[in-house]
């Protein structure tokens, strides 16, 4: 070991270098999270090395992060559904022990630019979610979930699946008005916004759908 490697620096030097509280590394040490040797006049000393290994993405993950629920519905008239899905995320959360925060988005599961699961997005890239709570994994996007869940597991983020029969009986329904969203916009950029064509199989698809509920 050379030189550099053997540097020991104080609680308040090391805690300088990380940018945190004295107090937040005494409870990192503690709880065994950051290692440390005794003094001869039983202080804490920390080596050098180690503390400049920490990076930011480091620091964050030593700490306790928070659990954030991600609800979602399609449109307007499921709010009430929107209701019943983040109670039963913060009831499922809360059980658990865990501190939570709920996000919540009003749009199609084809969307992807919606602001709520931009923030979320955002937020587990910034390090900030320890653990993502869903009802159904539909809930993130109709299409790609899977590549949230890479994000999410390339950023250490535990993601939890809470599957209820309320899912179930909205599915079909939700599902159906993201197919008419996509089929709107298709048809509207192949014939044009005001096409009598247009209107007529997005009225049948509209139909076929309020027959099907």
């Amino acid at each position: 070991m050379d030189k550099q490697s053997k540097a020991t620096i104080s609680i308040s030097e090391a805690a300088k270098e990380l940018g945190v509280s004295t107090k937040t590394l005494r409870r990192w040490t503690d709880a065994g999270k950051i290692k440390y040797e005794r003094s001869v006049s039983n202080q804490r000393r920390f080596y050098l090395a180690d503390i400049k290994r920490l990076m930011p993405r480091d620091l964050k993950q030593l700490d306790e992060r928070i659990t954030v629920n991600y609800a979602r519905v399609s449109s307007h008239d499921q709010k009430a559904d929107l209701v019943r899905q983040v109670q039963m995320l913060e009831a499922f959360s809360g059980s658990n022990g865990w501190q939570f925060e709920t996000i919540q988005d009003l749009g199609s599961g084809l969307n992807y630019n919606k602001k709520g699961l931009k923030q979320l997005l955002k937020r587990i890239m910034a390090g900030d979610i320890g653990r993502l709570v869903i009802t159904h994994k539909d809930r993130l996007l109709r299409f790609g979930s899977e590549l949230v869940f890479a994000m999410c597991e390339e950023f250490n983020t535990e993601v939890v699946i809470v599957n209820k029969s309320i899912e179930e009986t909205t599915f079909e329904m939700e599902l159906a008005t993201d197919m008419i969203e996509l089929i709107t916009v298709f048809s509207a950029r192949l014939y044009g916004a005001k096409s009598h064509k247009n209107k007529r199989l997005i009225d049948g698809v509209a139909k076929a759908v309020e027959e099907s509920k």
